[in-house]
Protein backbone atom coordinates (compact mmCIF):
# COMPACT_ATOMS: atom_id res chain seq x y z
CA UNK A 1 0.00 0.00 0.00
CA UNK A 2 1.30 3.41 -0.89
CA UNK A 3 2.42 5.68 1.93
CA UNK A 4 0.48 8.44 0.20
CA UNK A 5 -2.82 6.81 1.12
CA UNK A 6 -4.37 8.82 3.95
CA UNK A 7 -7.43 6.65 4.41
CA UNK A 8 -5.88 4.21 6.89
CA UNK A 9 -4.89 4.03 10.55
CA UNK A 10 -1.17 4.61 11.20
CA UNK A 11 0.74 1.42 12.03
CA UNK A 12 2.12 2.96 15.21
CA UNK A 13 -0.88 3.12 17.48
CA UNK A 14 -0.77 3.44 21.26
CA UNK A 15 -3.10 1.49 23.53
CA UNK A 16 -4.91 4.74 24.40
CA UNK A 17 -5.36 5.61 20.71
CA UNK A 18 -6.66 2.12 19.98
CA UNK A 19 -9.24 2.33 22.78
CA UNK A 20 -10.29 5.81 21.64
CA UNK A 21 -10.74 4.75 18.01
CA UNK A 22 -12.65 1.59 18.99
CA UNK A 23 -14.99 3.54 21.26
CA UNK A 24 -15.73 6.08 18.54
CA UNK A 25 -16.28 3.36 15.97
CA UNK A 26 -18.71 1.44 18.18
CA UNK A 27 -20.56 4.67 18.98
CA UNK A 28 -20.96 5.46 15.29
CA UNK A 29 -22.19 1.92 14.53
CA UNK A 30 -24.64 2.06 17.44
CA UNK A 31 -25.95 5.41 16.29
CA UNK A 32 -26.54 4.15 12.73
CA UNK A 33 -28.56 1.24 14.13
CA UNK A 34 -30.52 3.56 16.42
CA UNK A 35 -31.34 5.90 13.56
CA UNK A 36 -32.45 3.05 11.33
CA UNK A 37 -34.74 1.62 14.03
CA UNK A 38 -36.23 5.00 14.86
CA UNK A 39 -36.88 6.31 11.37
CA UNK A 40 -36.93 3.30 9.09
CA UNK A 41 -34.28 4.91 6.89
CA UNK A 42 -30.58 5.53 7.14
CA UNK A 43 -29.26 9.01 7.75
CA UNK A 44 -27.12 10.17 4.85
CA UNK A 45 -24.44 12.77 4.80
CA UNK A 46 -24.76 15.53 2.27
CA UNK A 47 -23.23 18.85 1.40
CA UNK A 48 -24.62 21.53 3.67
CA UNK A 49 -23.24 24.95 4.37
CA UNK A 50 -25.15 25.48 7.61
CA UNK A 51 -22.88 26.73 10.37
CA UNK A 52 -24.91 25.06 13.14
CA UNK A 53 -23.45 21.58 12.55
CA UNK A 54 -22.18 21.38 16.12
CA UNK A 55 -25.76 21.86 17.34
CA UNK A 56 -28.16 20.99 14.52
CA UNK A 57 -31.22 21.78 16.66
CA UNK A 58 -30.16 25.34 17.56
CA UNK A 59 -32.75 28.01 16.73
CA UNK A 60 -32.16 29.58 13.31
CA UNK A 61 -33.33 32.79 11.73
CA UNK A 62 -36.23 32.35 9.28
CA UNK A 63 -35.97 33.71 5.75
CA UNK A 64 -38.51 36.42 6.62
CA UNK A 65 -40.82 37.36 9.48
CA UNK A 66 -43.10 34.38 10.19
CA UNK A 67 -46.77 34.56 11.13
CA UNK A 68 -46.50 31.27 13.03
CA UNK A 69 -43.75 30.09 15.37
CA UNK A 70 -44.97 26.50 15.42
CA UNK A 71 -47.20 24.05 13.56
CA UNK A 72 -49.69 21.50 14.90
CA UNK A 73 -50.80 18.98 12.27
CA UNK A 74 -53.97 17.06 13.12
CA UNK A 75 -53.64 14.08 10.79
CA UNK A 76 -56.85 12.19 10.06
CA UNK A 77 -55.50 8.92 8.66
CA UNK A 78 -57.79 7.06 6.28
CA UNK A 79 -59.27 10.04 4.40
CA UNK A 80 -62.33 11.79 5.92
CA UNK A 81 -65.35 12.32 3.70
CA UNK A 82 -65.30 16.00 2.76
CA UNK A 83 -68.91 16.00 1.51
CA UNK A 84 -70.15 14.85 4.92
CA UNK A 85 -68.03 17.24 6.99
CA UNK A 86 -66.89 20.57 5.51
CA UNK A 87 -68.02 20.64 1.84
CA UNK A 88 -71.75 21.41 1.66
CA UNK A 89 -73.34 20.04 -1.53
CA UNK A 90 -77.10 20.74 -1.81
CA UNK A 91 -77.05 19.48 -5.42
CA UNK A 92 -75.91 16.09 -4.18
CA UNK A 93 -78.96 15.92 -1.92
CA UNK A 94 -81.26 16.79 -4.82
CA UNK A 95 -79.74 14.00 -6.94
CA UNK A 96 -79.60 11.32 -4.25
CA UNK A 97 -79.91 7.87 -5.83
CA UNK A 98 -79.13 9.04 -9.37
CA UNK A 99 -76.89 6.74 -11.38
CA UNK A 100 -73.45 8.34 -11.60
CA UNK A 101 -71.00 5.95 -13.23
CA UNK A 102 -71.85 2.42 -14.27
CA UNK A 103 -73.99 1.02 -11.49
CA UNK A 104 -72.84 3.57 -8.89
CA UNK A 105 -75.47 5.85 -7.41
CA UNK A 106 -75.02 9.25 -5.83
CA UNK A 107 -75.33 9.26 -2.06
CA UNK A 108 -76.54 12.40 -0.28
CA UNK A 109 -74.94 13.22 3.04
CA UNK A 110 -77.00 11.76 5.91
CA UNK A 111 -76.15 14.83 7.98
CA UNK A 112 -77.36 18.39 7.77
CA UNK A 113 -75.11 21.39 7.33
CA UNK A 114 -75.60 24.82 8.82
CA UNK A 115 -73.99 28.18 8.47
CA UNK A 116 -71.79 28.78 11.46
CA UNK A 117 -70.27 31.80 13.16
CA UNK A 118 -70.46 35.37 11.94
CA UNK A 119 -68.78 34.24 8.72
CA UNK A 120 -71.56 31.77 7.92
CA UNK A 121 -69.26 28.89 6.97
CA UNK A 122 -71.17 25.73 6.10
CA UNK A 123 -70.13 22.98 8.54
CA UNK A 124 -71.77 19.61 9.11
CA UNK A 125 -73.74 18.83 12.26
CA UNK A 126 -71.16 16.12 12.88
CA UNK A 127 -69.07 18.96 14.36
CA UNK A 128 -71.31 20.95 16.74
CA UNK A 129 -68.30 22.19 18.72
CA UNK A 130 -66.19 23.10 15.69
CA UNK A 131 -69.16 25.03 14.31
CA UNK A 132 -68.52 27.45 17.18
CA UNK A 133 -64.94 27.89 15.95
CA UNK A 134 -65.93 28.67 12.35
CA UNK A 135 -64.61 32.22 12.48
CA UNK A 136 -61.12 30.90 13.29
CA UNK A 137 -61.08 28.37 10.44
CA UNK A 138 -60.05 28.64 6.80
CA UNK A 139 -61.57 25.80 4.77
CA UNK A 140 -59.44 24.70 1.80
CA UNK A 141 -62.15 23.10 -0.31
CA UNK A 142 -60.16 22.76 -3.54
CA UNK A 143 -57.53 20.29 -2.38
CA UNK A 144 -56.38 17.46 -4.65
CA UNK A 145 -53.86 14.63 -4.43
CA UNK A 146 -52.11 12.58 -7.10
CA UNK A 147 -53.09 9.03 -6.24
CA UNK A 148 -56.12 7.50 -4.42
CA UNK A 149 -54.14 4.88 -2.48
CA UNK A 150 -53.63 5.29 1.26
CA UNK A 151 -49.94 4.46 1.63
CA UNK A 152 -48.72 6.49 -1.35
CA UNK A 153 -51.00 9.46 -0.65
CA UNK A 154 -50.06 9.50 3.05
CA UNK A 155 -46.37 9.48 2.20
CA UNK A 156 -46.83 12.30 -0.30
CA UNK A 157 -48.86 14.34 2.18
CA UNK A 158 -46.04 14.05 4.70
CA UNK A 159 -42.95 14.17 2.45
CA UNK A 160 -44.00 15.66 -0.89
CA UNK A 161 -43.22 12.46 -2.84
CA UNK A 162 -44.77 9.00 -2.91
CA UNK A 163 -42.06 7.57 -5.18
CA UNK A 164 -38.87 8.18 -3.19
CA UNK A 165 -37.77 8.31 0.44
CA UNK A 166 -37.82 11.98 1.39
CA UNK A 167 -37.71 13.95 4.67
CA UNK A 168 -41.08 14.59 6.28
CA UNK A 169 -42.48 18.11 6.46
CA UNK A 170 -41.84 18.18 10.22
CA UNK A 171 -38.17 17.34 9.61
CA UNK A 172 -37.92 20.11 7.01
CA UNK A 173 -39.46 22.63 9.43
CA UNK A 174 -37.03 21.65 12.18
CA UNK A 175 -34.08 21.73 9.76
CA UNK A 176 -35.05 25.23 8.63
CA UNK A 177 -35.89 26.74 12.01
CA UNK A 178 -34.35 24.67 14.79
CA UNK A 179 -36.05 24.46 18.18
CA UNK A 180 -36.79 27.03 20.88
CA UNK A 181 -36.36 24.58 23.77
CA UNK A 182 -33.03 22.80 24.11
CA UNK A 183 -34.51 20.30 26.59
CA UNK A 184 -37.17 18.94 24.20
CA UNK A 185 -37.17 17.58 20.65
CA UNK A 186 -38.15 20.08 17.99
CA UNK A 187 -40.38 17.61 16.12
CA UNK A 188 -42.78 15.38 18.05
CA UNK A 189 -45.27 12.81 16.75
CA UNK A 190 -47.96 11.99 19.33
CA UNK A 191 -49.22 8.42 18.95
CA UNK A 192 -47.67 8.00 15.48
CA UNK A 193 -49.28 5.39 13.27
CA UNK A 194 -47.35 2.42 11.91
CA UNK A 195 -49.47 1.84 8.79
CA UNK A 196 -49.67 3.50 5.37
CA UNK A 197 -46.09 4.73 5.31
CA UNK A 198 -45.13 4.08 8.90
CA UNK A 199 -41.92 5.66 10.13
CA UNK A 200 -41.32 7.30 6.75
CA UNK A 201 -44.11 9.76 7.62
CA UNK A 202 -42.04 11.09 10.52
CA UNK A 203 -38.51 10.35 9.30
CA UNK A 204 -35.67 12.61 8.29
CA UNK A 205 -34.91 10.90 4.97
CA UNK A 206 -31.56 12.17 3.73
CA UNK A 207 -31.48 14.96 6.33
CA UNK A 208 -29.38 14.24 9.43
CA UNK A 209 -31.17 11.91 11.85
CA UNK A 210 -31.45 14.68 14.48
CA UNK A 211 -34.35 16.13 12.47
CA UNK A 212 -36.61 13.07 12.60
CA UNK A 213 -39.62 13.00 14.93
CA UNK A 214 -39.50 11.80 18.51
CA UNK A 215 -42.54 9.57 19.11
CA UNK A 216 -44.60 10.24 22.23
CA UNK A 217 -47.21 7.64 23.14
CA UNK A 218 -50.09 8.52 25.42
CA UNK A 219 -53.22 6.47 26.02
CA UNK A 220 -56.56 7.04 27.69
CA UNK A 221 -57.99 6.06 31.04
CA UNK A 222 -56.81 6.52 34.63
CA UNK A 223 -53.12 5.94 33.95
CA UNK A 224 -52.88 8.05 30.82
CA UNK A 225 -50.06 10.56 30.82
CA UNK A 226 -47.88 8.50 33.12
CA UNK A 227 -45.28 5.86 32.38
CA UNK A 228 -42.87 5.64 29.48
CA UNK A 229 -44.35 8.23 27.10
CA UNK A 230 -40.94 8.62 25.47
CA UNK A 231 -39.19 5.24 25.78
CA UNK A 232 -35.63 4.77 27.01
CA UNK A 233 -34.80 8.31 28.15
CA UNK A 234 -34.66 7.40 31.85
CA UNK A 235 -31.80 5.48 33.39
CA UNK A 236 -32.76 3.25 36.32
CA UNK A 237 -29.19 2.13 36.99
CA UNK A 238 -27.24 5.39 37.09
CA UNK A 239 -27.95 8.64 38.87
CA UNK A 240 -27.75 12.07 37.25
CA UNK A 241 -24.17 12.75 38.34
CA UNK A 242 -22.91 9.38 37.14
CA UNK A 243 -24.73 9.79 33.81
CA UNK A 244 -23.12 13.19 33.39
CA UNK A 245 -19.66 11.75 34.01
CA UNK A 246 -20.33 8.94 31.55
CA UNK A 247 -21.56 11.36 28.90
CA UNK A 248 -18.58 13.67 29.42
CA UNK A 249 -16.22 10.76 28.80
CA UNK A 250 -18.04 9.72 25.61
CA UNK A 251 -18.15 13.34 24.44
CA UNK A 252 -14.40 13.79 24.94
CA UNK A 253 -13.70 10.64 22.91
CA UNK A 254 -16.10 11.67 20.17
CA UNK A 255 -14.81 15.22 19.96
CA UNK A 256 -11.25 13.98 19.69
CA UNK A 257 -12.28 11.98 16.66
CA UNK A 258 -14.15 14.95 15.21
CA UNK A 259 -10.98 17.02 15.41
CA UNK A 260 -9.27 14.45 13.22
CA UNK A 261 -12.18 13.72 10.87
CA UNK A 262 -13.23 17.41 10.59
CA UNK A 263 -16.82 16.41 9.83
CA UNK A 264 -18.90 13.32 10.67
CA UNK A 265 -22.67 13.83 10.54
CA UNK A 266 -23.44 10.51 12.24
CA UNK A 267 -21.06 11.20 15.09
CA UNK A 268 -22.41 14.72 15.55
CA UNK A 269 -25.90 13.22 15.57
CA UNK A 270 -25.13 10.72 18.30
CA UNK A 271 -23.50 13.41 20.44
CA UNK A 272 -26.60 15.57 20.21
CA UNK A 273 -29.00 12.64 20.75
CA UNK A 274 -27.28 11.59 23.98
CA UNK A 275 -27.22 15.14 25.30
CA UNK A 276 -30.87 15.73 24.42
CA UNK A 277 -31.98 12.47 26.04
CA UNK A 278 -30.07 13.44 29.20
CA UNK A 279 -31.79 16.84 29.35
CA UNK A 280 -35.23 15.42 28.56
CA UNK A 281 -35.22 13.27 31.71
CA UNK A 282 -35.90 16.35 33.84
CA UNK A 283 -38.58 17.99 31.68
CA UNK A 284 -40.65 15.26 30.01
CA UNK A 285 -42.26 13.52 33.04
CA UNK A 286 -43.93 16.72 34.28
CA UNK A 287 -44.89 17.74 30.78
CA UNK A 288 -46.81 14.55 29.93
CA UNK A 289 -48.55 14.45 33.32
CA UNK A 290 -51.85 16.31 33.67
CA UNK A 291 -51.79 16.32 37.49
CA UNK A 292 -51.29 20.08 37.61
CA UNK A 293 -53.66 20.88 34.76
CA UNK A 294 -56.73 22.94 35.62
CA UNK A 295 -59.88 20.79 36.04
CA UNK A 296 -61.89 23.19 33.89
CA UNK A 297 -59.38 22.78 31.07
CA UNK A 298 -59.51 18.99 31.30
CA UNK A 299 -63.29 19.08 31.04
CA UNK A 300 -63.15 21.52 28.12
CA UNK A 301 -61.01 19.10 26.12
CA UNK A 302 -63.05 16.04 27.16
CA UNK A 303 -60.32 14.37 29.21
CA UNK A 304 -61.82 11.60 31.34
CA UNK A 305 -65.03 11.42 29.31
CA UNK A 306 -66.05 9.14 26.48
CA UNK A 307 -65.67 9.03 23.54
CA UNK A 308 -63.24 11.96 23.69
CA UNK A 309 -60.71 10.94 26.36
CA UNK A 310 -57.93 9.47 24.22
CA UNK A 311 -57.83 12.15 21.53
CA UNK A 312 -58.44 14.90 24.09
CA UNK A 313 -55.24 13.92 25.87
CA UNK A 314 -53.32 14.11 22.61
CA UNK A 315 -54.66 17.58 21.79
CA UNK A 316 -53.96 18.88 25.29
CA UNK A 317 -50.44 17.45 25.16
CA UNK A 318 -49.95 19.15 21.78
CA UNK A 319 -50.82 22.49 23.38
CA UNK A 320 -48.37 21.84 26.23
CA UNK A 321 -45.57 20.98 23.80
CA UNK A 322 -46.40 24.09 21.76
CA UNK A 323 -46.12 26.22 24.90
CA UNK A 324 -42.64 24.80 25.50
CA UNK A 325 -41.31 25.78 22.07
CA UNK A 326 -41.62 22.50 20.14
CA UNK A 327 -41.52 23.52 16.48
CA UNK A 328 -43.69 20.83 14.78
CA UNK A 329 -46.23 18.58 16.52
CA UNK A 330 -48.26 15.91 14.75
CA UNK A 331 -51.34 14.34 16.33
CA UNK A 332 -52.81 11.27 14.63
CA UNK A 333 -56.33 9.86 14.55
CA UNK A 334 -57.23 6.86 12.39
CA UNK A 335 -60.31 4.99 11.28
CA UNK A 336 -61.57 7.32 8.52
CA UNK A 337 -61.57 4.72 5.72
CA UNK A 338 -65.36 4.45 5.46
CA UNK A 339 -65.99 2.06 2.56
CA UNK A 340 -69.05 0.81 4.44
CA UNK A 341 -71.12 1.70 7.52
CA UNK A 342 -70.65 5.40 6.79
CA UNK A 343 -73.42 6.51 9.11
CA UNK A 344 -72.11 4.74 12.19
CA UNK A 345 -68.35 4.94 11.52
CA UNK A 346 -68.13 8.60 10.51
CA UNK A 347 -70.31 9.68 13.39
CA UNK A 348 -68.05 7.73 15.76
CA UNK A 349 -64.84 9.28 14.40
CA UNK A 350 -66.20 12.83 14.47
CA UNK A 351 -67.55 12.32 17.97
CA UNK A 352 -64.06 11.46 19.18
CA UNK A 353 -62.34 14.54 17.76
CA UNK A 354 -64.91 17.36 17.63
CA UNK A 355 -64.74 18.56 21.24
CA UNK A 356 -60.95 18.12 21.67
CA UNK A 357 -60.09 20.05 18.49
CA UNK A 358 -62.55 22.85 19.27
CA UNK A 359 -61.03 23.05 22.75
CA UNK A 360 -57.52 23.17 21.32
CA UNK A 361 -58.40 26.17 19.14
CA UNK A 362 -60.21 27.92 22.01
CA UNK A 363 -57.40 27.17 24.46
CA UNK A 364 -54.69 28.45 22.13
CA UNK A 365 -56.71 31.60 21.51
CA UNK A 366 -57.37 32.40 25.17
CA UNK A 367 -53.66 31.96 25.90
CA UNK A 368 -52.71 34.33 23.08
CA UNK A 369 -51.05 31.51 21.14
CA UNK A 370 -53.40 30.92 18.20
CA UNK A 371 -52.08 33.84 16.16
CA UNK A 372 -48.58 32.37 16.31
CA UNK A 373 -49.58 28.71 15.92
CA UNK A 374 -50.65 27.18 12.61
CA UNK A 375 -53.18 24.37 13.11
CA UNK A 376 -53.60 22.14 10.05
CA UNK A 377 -56.36 19.48 9.81
CA UNK A 378 -56.92 16.84 7.15
CA UNK A 379 -56.24 13.45 5.65
CA UNK A 380 -54.53 12.08 2.56
CA UNK A 381 -57.56 12.53 0.23
CA UNK A 382 -61.36 12.60 0.30
CA UNK A 383 -64.29 10.31 -0.56
CA UNK A 384 -66.58 9.84 -3.55
CA UNK A 385 -70.05 11.38 -3.89
CA UNK A 386 -71.39 7.99 -4.98
CA UNK A 387 -72.12 5.08 -2.69
CA UNK A 388 -69.98 2.02 -2.17
CA UNK A 389 -71.35 -1.12 -0.52
CA UNK A 390 -74.68 0.64 -0.14
CA UNK A 391 -73.62 2.76 2.86
CA UNK A 392 -70.04 3.84 2.26
CA UNK A 393 -67.82 5.95 0.03
CA UNK A 394 -64.75 5.05 -2.05
CA UNK A 395 -61.41 6.90 -2.29
CA UNK A 396 -61.32 10.24 -4.08
CA UNK A 397 -58.05 12.10 -4.70
CA UNK A 398 -59.53 14.54 -7.24
CA UNK A 399 -61.11 16.84 -4.68
CA UNK A 400 -61.36 17.15 -0.89
CA UNK A 401 -61.13 19.55 2.04
CA UNK A 402 -58.45 20.40 4.56
CA UNK A 403 -58.50 23.40 6.89
CA UNK A 404 -56.11 25.75 8.63
CA UNK A 405 -56.52 27.97 11.67
CA UNK A 406 -54.33 30.57 13.38
CA UNK A 407 -50.84 31.49 12.24
CA UNK A 408 -51.82 34.54 10.19
CA UNK A 409 -54.44 32.64 8.16
CA UNK A 410 -57.75 34.39 7.48
CA UNK A 411 -60.46 32.96 9.72
CA UNK A 412 -64.08 32.42 8.68
CA UNK A 413 -63.03 31.86 5.09
CA UNK A 414 -63.65 29.24 2.45
CA UNK A 415 -61.12 29.01 -0.37
CA UNK A 416 -61.56 26.90 -3.49
CA UNK A 417 -64.33 24.49 -4.34
CA UNK A 418 -65.21 21.14 -5.83
CA UNK A 419 -67.88 20.69 -8.49
CA UNK A 420 -71.58 20.68 -7.59
CA UNK A 421 -71.53 17.12 -6.26
CA UNK A 422 -68.03 17.18 -4.68
CA UNK A 423 -66.35 14.84 -7.15
CA UNK A 424 -63.47 17.04 -8.33
CA UNK A 425 -61.70 20.28 -7.37
CA UNK A 426 -62.55 22.95 -9.96
CA UNK A 427 -61.72 26.31 -8.41
CA UNK A 428 -58.89 27.55 -6.20
CA UNK A 429 -57.21 24.19 -6.67
CA UNK A 430 -54.34 23.40 -4.28
CA UNK A 431 -52.17 20.32 -4.54
CA UNK A 432 -49.90 18.94 -1.83
CA UNK A 433 -46.90 20.99 -3.05
CA UNK A 434 -48.98 24.18 -2.76
CA UNK A 435 -50.02 23.16 0.75
CA UNK A 436 -46.40 22.62 1.78
CA UNK A 437 -45.22 25.88 0.18
CA UNK A 438 -47.94 27.81 2.03
CA UNK A 439 -47.23 26.07 5.33
CA UNK A 440 -43.50 26.85 5.12
CA UNK A 441 -44.24 30.46 4.13
CA UNK A 442 -46.39 30.88 7.24
CA UNK A 443 -43.42 29.61 9.29
CA UNK A 444 -41.14 32.22 7.67
CA UNK A 445 -39.45 29.86 5.20
CA UNK A 446 -39.15 30.29 1.44
CA UNK A 447 -39.83 26.80 0.07
CA UNK A 448 -37.51 27.43 -2.88
CA UNK A 449 -34.62 28.43 -0.60
CA UNK A 450 -35.07 25.71 2.01
CA UNK A 451 -32.82 23.13 0.37
CA UNK A 452 -30.42 20.35 1.31
CA UNK A 453 -27.69 19.06 -0.95
CA UNK A 454 -27.93 15.31 -1.46
CA UNK A 455 -26.68 13.01 -4.23
CA UNK A 456 -25.17 15.94 -6.09
CA UNK A 457 -28.12 18.33 -6.18
CA UNK A 458 -30.25 20.51 -3.93
CA UNK A 459 -33.53 18.98 -2.79
CA UNK A 460 -36.50 20.68 -1.19
CA UNK A 461 -39.86 19.66 0.32
CA UNK A 462 -41.79 20.96 -2.71
CA UNK A 463 -39.48 19.32 -5.29
CA UNK A 464 -39.64 21.71 -8.29
CA UNK A 465 -43.26 22.73 -7.74
CA UNK A 466 -45.44 24.50 -5.20
CA UNK A 467 -47.06 27.92 -5.04
CA UNK A 468 -47.79 29.90 -1.89
CA UNK A 469 -51.50 30.65 -1.50
CA UNK A 470 -51.34 34.27 -0.43
CA UNK A 471 -55.12 34.69 -0.79
CA UNK A 472 -55.75 32.92 2.53
CA UNK A 473 -53.17 34.95 4.49
CA UNK A 474 -53.89 38.09 6.48
CA UNK A 475 -52.11 41.17 5.21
Amino acid sequence: MSDLCCNRIPLACSRRDMLRLAACGFGSIAFAAMAARASGVSAMTGGDDDDTATNPLAAKKPHFAPTAKRIIFLCMAGAPSHIDTFDYKPELALNDGTVFRGNSKLLASPWKFKQSGKSGLWISDLFPNLQKQADNMCLLRGMKAEIPAHAQASIQLHTGSFQFVRPSMGAWALYGLGTENENLPGFIAINPRGDNGGAQLYGSGFLPASYQATPVRIGGGRNAGSGDAIPHISNDRLGVNMQREQLDLVQRLNKERLKREQSDAQLEGVIESYELAFRMQAEVPDLVSFDNEDKKTLEMYGVGAQPTDSFARQCLLARRFAEQGVRFIEVSHGGWDTHRNLRTELEKQCGEIDQPIAALLADLKQRGMLDETLVLWGGEFGRTPYAQNGDGRDHNAKGFTMWMAGGGVKGGMSFGSTDEIGAEAVDGVMDIHDLHATMLHIAGLDHERLTYKHAGRNFRLTDVKGKVNTAILRA
